[in-house]
């Protein structure tokens, strides 16, 4: 059981009151509630229900949110199925899919998500976008950029640009050229302590302090990359007045944006237009606060802003060009690199040609051919693993694009039929057996491509992705 520090208790009752502290304090001892988002693909919903429950895993879906589902049982099975494994759902509170909803990017938005990682709502805004377009993901951390990079590869966000970057400083590089941008921004976590209830040991209002200054350089660097006519949504998982209506009541002050009302499909509340005696700029309140109680969720803060002008734009940074260029699949080079591929699994061109390829000595990554960008030297990652070229040049199929590609490979597949192999493949081992004749496979498990392998006189030699093979999988009763 969960409780509330002295510093935190102090602040809600300062203001919020003490019917305000009583409830949050009941919520905090509560167990969380865990919920699930289905992406929109070729697998059908009910079908993964229906493979979880083999798992003891039931879940229900919700009306307010497309795609979303409430965990009822079996909950700590939820990250060790092979279903999450490859992203088939990922794991995301019901709180959290709200920011992209709001923001509602189309795959003609050039979208930006300033603080992305670990990826939930990067990847729910790849989504939404149909996995066409142009997305930058953007992530300060070094480490949480890697597992940035991990959900992408996983869920198949096949229109992302990761970038590594401090994101008050990335208007320095950006000027006037997105269309939506979500900043959800680092914050003192208040509306989530019911999970994390290590908050305890470090929130004082320092902190906030602290926080609400970077939230509003960050704010100001996405208003100075949007374009006029753009939208940013600002959203945080806190309770925080200071880092939440303060904010917007410095930008709205001081830059060319206005708020524009929020309707949110859960139950929520008017943002707060007074602040210790102090009157607030009155379009605050088509902000609105999501009360974690409420919603059986994370509290959450959301709103959205409307450039109207120009800004002055930032010195620009000077970037060190990189060799890396994208090439379209009509380019000679490009046409030969994809050859192989395509006569070993039936791929057609016309299937390869949505697609942009990069090049990287001997690695080739693909993204949507819609994909733009006016210099890849930002970009610490584009789209995802295509393949890999071997010393005669031919490219043999990474297991991240058979996944992305599933629908559309007919030829070379192995489907695996006893778990004894299944899981032999997913730890990267080699399946004995004769599965003559030699070269790469794509490995089906229940209809379900799960990625690459190679045969040869040993057997059938895994190419299922280390990253992938790092934590525990179960498997589902037979």
């Amino acid at each position: 059981m969960y409780t509330i520090g002295e510093n935190i208790s102090a602040y809600i009752l300062k203001h919020f009151g003490n019917d305000y502290l009583n409830n949050y304090a009941k919520y905090v001892e509560e167990d969380h509630s865990q919920y699930i988002r289905i992406p929109a693909g070729s697998t059908d919903a009910k079908e993964i229900i229906k493979r979880l429950e083999a798992y003891n895993i039931y879940v229900e879906k919700l009306t307010c949110l497309e795609n979303a589902y409430k965990v009822t049982a079996g909950s700590e099975n939820l990250g060790k199925t092979i279903e999450y494994t490859i992203g088939k759902y990922y794991i995301q509170s019901l709180s959290s899919m709200l920011p992209p909803l709001v923001l509602s990017p189309t795959k003609n938005d050039k979208t930006l998500d300033l603080c992305a990682a670990p990826g939930s709502k990067s990847t729910q805004l790849s989504e939404m976008m149909n996995y066409k377009g142009t997305l930058y993901s953007n992530e300060v951390s070094g480490s949480r950029l890697r597992v940035l990079v991990y959900n992408l590869d996983k869920m198949g966000a096949i229109n992302m640009g990761v970038i590594n970057f401090k994101g008050e400083n990335l208007s320095k590089v950006y000027d006037n050229y997105f269309d939506k941008i979500l900043v959800d921004a680092p914050c003192t976590a208040l509306g989530v302590l019911q999970k994390k209830n290590e908050v305890n040991s470090w929130w004082e209002e320092s902190k906030v302090d602290l926080l609400s200054r970077m939230q509003i350089k960050l704010l100001v660097s996405a208003i100075k990359m949007l374009k006029v006519g753009g939208e940013i949504v600002y959203s945080t998982c806190t309770l925080a007045i200071e880092e939440n209506e303060l904010v917007l009541d410095t930008v709205l002050n001081n830059y060319p944006v206005e708020l524009m009302p929020v309707d949110l499909p859960v139950n929520s509340v008017d943002a707060i237009l007074e602040f210790e005696g102090r009157k607030l700029n009155p379009q605050i309140k088509n902000a609105k606060r999501v009360i974690p109680w409420e919603i059986d969720s994370e509290g959450f803060f959301v709103a959205k802003l409307r450039k109207v002008k120009e800004t002055e734009p930032n010195k620009k940074l000077s970037l060190r060009e990189k060799e890396s260029q994208m090439l379209s699949s009509s380019k000679k080079e490009i046409i030969e690199k994809l050859k192989h591929v395509e006569e070993r699994f039936g791929i057609s061109h016309d299937v390869l040609s949505g697609y942009k390829f990069l090049i990287k000595k001997n690695d080739i990554f693909f993204v949507d051919k819609n994909w733009e960008t006016e210099n890849v030297s930002p970009f610490k990652r584009i789209g995802t693993k295509f393949g890999v070229f071997d010393r005669r040049g031919f490219t043999h199929l990474h297991s991240n694009a058979a996944r992305v590609l599933a629908e559309h490979i007919n030829a070379n597949i192995i489907e695996l039929t006893n778990e004894a192999d299944l899981k032999k493949y997913l730890q990267g081992q080699t399946i004995k057996g004769d599965y003559s004749p030699n070269g790469q496979r794509v490995i089906k498990w229940k209809n379900e491509i799960l990625g690459t392998a190679s045969v040869s006189v040993d057997g059938l030699k895994s190419q299922f992705p280390r990253s992938l093979r790092a934590h525990e999988i179960i498997f589902p009763a037979p």
